[in-house]
């Protein structure tokens, strides 16, 4: 069973749905869209601020969401996926975004549409990820923009796929 708990009077918001496995830990002040999944050792803590995740988010293996006391809030937007071991951090997530495997995204940085930030990037604090790029490296720095096959290739298919992986949990 999932560890939800309400922390300061505030409850995770969390539509049926969506997947949420048995050991993903999910506290406070979390809104969660629809069509999300939150995988195995995944932790969304909203307890020093809010996490808004959009629709179609999937939050994978390992990953850790959390904000930044009375600062900075995390919000995701719509068709995100959050890579394994990923950690995101305070900062602002828009649409059709992918957020690689063991990445980091630091306080207050905005991942901007149709963007890629690489595996085990990190993304510093107050970063602007372009529109339309692939950022890679530590510190992370723009590499390359993005083709629009690429966003439908690889951004929108794994964020569709997670929809598909996350029904056969359901059954």
């Amino acid at each position: 069973m999932p560890i939800i708990k309400a922390i300061q009077d505030k409850l995770p918001q969390l539509p049926e749905d969506c997947y949420i496995a048995e050991n993903a830990t999910i506290i406070g002040n979390v809104q969660v869209g629809n069509q999300c999944s939150i995988w195995f050792n995944a932790v969304l803590r909203g307890d020093v601020h809010y996490i808004k995740l959009g629709n179609k988010v999937n939050v994978q293996d390992g990953a850790v969401v959390h904000c930044t006391y009375q600062k900075h809030p995390t919000n995701i937007g719509n068709n995100v996926s959050i890579g394994h071991n990923a950690i995101v951090h305070g900062c602002t997530i828009h649409d059709n975004v992918l957020i690689g495997m063991g990445s980091i995204v630091m306080d207050n940085c905005v991942i901007e549409s149709n963007s890629i930030v690489a595996a085990g990037a990190v993304v510093t604090q107050n970063t602007v990820v372009e529109s339309g790029s692939i950022y890679a490296g530590v510190p992370a720095k723009k590499v390359k923009d993005i083709s629009p096959a690429l966003i439908n290739d690889e951004i929108n298919r794994i964020a569709d796929n997670y929809v598909k992986y996350s029904s056969w949990y359901k059954e």
